[in-house]
């Protein structure tokens, strides 16, 4: 089965606001908003593999503290790690 873009942005988009916490929601969603229509489909699917993980290493690889899991480095991983929620 393969998905078109617009439903696997959508899939993004749903993901990375219902994470389970309100300050994850709020950096992956900002994070996912302001990088969504510019990225390839093959990094759409990083940004999706990038979804998979859980909220802490996430939020470690955001803040660039110690991660208690490997993952991997690609252009959405750079991205999310350099990128600074404005109301933090």
């Amino acid at each position: 089965m393969t998905i078109n873009i617009k439903d696997l942005k959508n899939k993004i988009i749903y993901r990375a606001k219902y994470r389970g916490t309100k300050e994850m929601d709020n950096l992956l969603s900002s994070f996912t908003k302001k990088y969504i229509n510019v990225l390839t489909g093959e990094e759409l699917s990083l940004l999706c593999d990038l979804l998979d993980h859980d909220d802490e290493n996430l939020y470690n690889l955001n803040k660039g503290f110690k991660l208690s899991i490997k993952i991997k480095t690609n252009k959405i991983t750079e991205l999310f790690s350099n990128y600074r929620l404005i109301n933090e």
